[in-house]
């Protein structure tokens, strides 16, 4: 088990908040909320020398770089992460008059980085319509029998940023035949079969894709799809 005798590797100065309870060294007082490891040991911040800095929690990127670009001493806050085994960063402690030098300036260009965020989220929301268009039309060459409509609705699912889907995979990206395959036969399999109403039922998932698998094959045929199209997969 990890423990806060064994300090996170890190670049500066690091301070823990314990998952368990600790007590400081020097003064005794605990339990401590955030700690410094020193000679393999814990102190609070105060024997450490970093009480008078307060906490920035994660967050707002701007205002955590500019707050460490305006304090003269910061030190990264950590939490020990038991399920992942690692150390996780938390916020960052800094001078409170570097705090408010920071806050101040990110108040000044508030407006312009609102701006910059929405341009931006314009620009991925028109690579994300150019990609599920060309995603589409992958679906009417390999399916030419598949309505215009539904090839658009399969790849605007597929494609959706986040979604973890096959079209944001690396091979969803590449309009891979598999990735593309793969995405109208998965919506055949909702949408055009009983499959869902067998999973609700509590058919096994590879049962009841067993069950619907002629069906898909049959959809897959009418679209036009010249190979086997593997419905079970």
């Amino acid at each position: 088990m990890q423990d806060v005798s064994t300090p996170p590797p890190a670049a500066g100065l690091v301070a823990i908040q314990p998952s368990r309870r600790r007590h400081c060294a020097g003064c005794g007082r605990g339990p401590l909320p955030m700690l410094v490891v020193e000679d393999r040991a814990p102190y609070c911040l105060g024997c450490a020398d970093l009480g008078h800095l307060v906490f920035l929690p994660r967050g707002d990127t701007a205002l955590t770089r500019r707050a460490r670009e305006e304090s003269g001493l910061s030190v990264v806050v950590v939490r020990f992460n038991r399920r992942k085994g690692r150390y996780e960063r938390q916020g960052v402690l800094v001078e409170e008059p570097g705090l408010a030098r920071a806050e101040t300036r990110c108040l000044a260009d508030a407006e312009a980085r609102g701006r910059r965020r929405v341009r931006d989220a314009r620009r991925r929301a028109a690579r994300d319509a150019r990609f599920a268009e060309a995603f589409a039309a992958e679906i009417l060459r390999l399916f030419p029998g598949c309505p215009r409509d539904r090839a658009e609705e399969i790849a605007a699912h597929a494609s959706v940023r986040g979604s973890g889907r096959v079209g944001r995979s690396a091979a969803g990206r590449a309009l891979s035949e598999g990735a593309v395959v793969s995405a109208v036969v998965a919506s055949v399999r909702h949408l055009d079969t009983s499959y869902d109403g067998l999973l609700m039922g509590g058919v096994p998932r590879q049962q009841a894709r067993r069950r619907i698998a002629a069906g898909v094959e049959t959809v897959l045929r009418e679209w036009g799809w010249e190979t086997e199209a593997g419905a079970g997969r």
